[in-house]
């Protein structure tokens, strides 16, 4: 029984081995081909410039349907959304043309841009959310804004430092500090989910079964919570690893298949995931003379 059964074996083993060479040689041959690169980014480019699409979209709603109003969270949320994405999609369908042959820290520029932006874009949800955590618990409130604009502030300013520095130094240790600097941010904005997601998760579960629209916002607040973190921290890990190893370069270099897992799952698929489940318009204003008959 054993001699018949060993050929199968060692027959097994070697498909095994044959399939793995051919995986190697279709991976290298992907990675070396220009037009797999081109085609990639232009996947990117509809990608993100399907998700400002929407936000566009959701954006003209809420205006048309609460125009007495300026320009609430709601609205600079999905203004920022399209900007963002907006960004991405001309950096990707342009980048053969306009970025590729320009130096390695304009390239780190341009591609850090957006993803600075969209840090204070989903951040933006975190001050939401700790302002409704600290009204509703009686805490003071009116230093959350300030604040979010201090931090804010202050991730730009030292991020553009290390841009000058990255421009003067030209060494591998400029790069590794821009990459470990973003790597830190995007920690902090998934404890910032952590912290106030939770809370008013937590906060949502303790209302009375019975209390309007409690399960669909519990349900809203943990899902994006969820999302958020998870993207935030894939980023934290990644830009961490990219840090260190430079075979794990993140900023579209060498493996345009890993380009559009990474892009898709720290980017475009949050945003998307998000516009859907905040997609809800605000109540319309009923006119003080007019109350409908309940």
């Amino acid at each position: 029984m054993a001699s018949s059964s060993a050929p199968t074996m060692f027959g097994d083993l070697g498909y095994a081995s044959l399939d793995a060479t051919l995986l190697l040689r279709l991976w290298n041959t992907i990675d070396e081909s220009e037009q797999w690169h081109e085609s990639v980014f232009y996947v990117l480019c509809a990608a993100y410039a399907l998700v400002a699409l929407i936000a566009l979209v959701q954006l003209v709603r809420i205006q048309l349907r609460v125009p007495e109003y300026g320009w609430t969270t709601q609205k600079v949320f999905h203004l920022m959304n399209f900007v963002v994405n907006g960004l991405r999609a001309i950096e990707f369908g342009f980048y053969w043309s306009v970025f590729h042959d320009k130096p390695r820290v304009l390239d780190m520029i341009l591609l850090d841009l957006p993803g600075l932006l969209f840090f204070s874009t989903y951040t933006l949800l975190v001050l939401f959310w700790a302002e409704i955590y600290h009204q509703a618990r009686s805490l003071p409130a009116d230093r959350l804004r300030p604040a979010y604009f201090i931090v804010n502030g202050a991730v730009y300013f030292l991020q553009v430092c290390i841009w000058i520095y990255m421009r003067f130094s030209n060494g591998p240790l400029a790069i590794k500090i821009a990459e470990i600097f973003f790597s830190v941010i995007s920690l902090s904005a998934a404890l910032g989910f952590i912290i106030y997601g939770g809370s008013m998760f937590v906060m949502l579960r303790r209302f009375p079964i019975e209390s309007r629209g409690r399960q669909k916002k519990l349900h809203e607040v943990g899902f994006v919570t969820g999302i958020c973190c998870t993207c935030f921290l894939i980023r934290c890990v990644m830009v961490a690893v990219s840090a260190f190893n430079k075979d794990a370069d993140i900023h579209v270099r060498n493996h345009p298949i890993l380009d559009l897992i990474y892009y898709m799952t720290v980017e475009i698929i949050p945003s998307a995931l998000v516009l859907f489940i905040l997609r809800k318009l605000p109540p319309k204003r009923v006119s003080d003379h007019y109350h409908p008959i309940k």
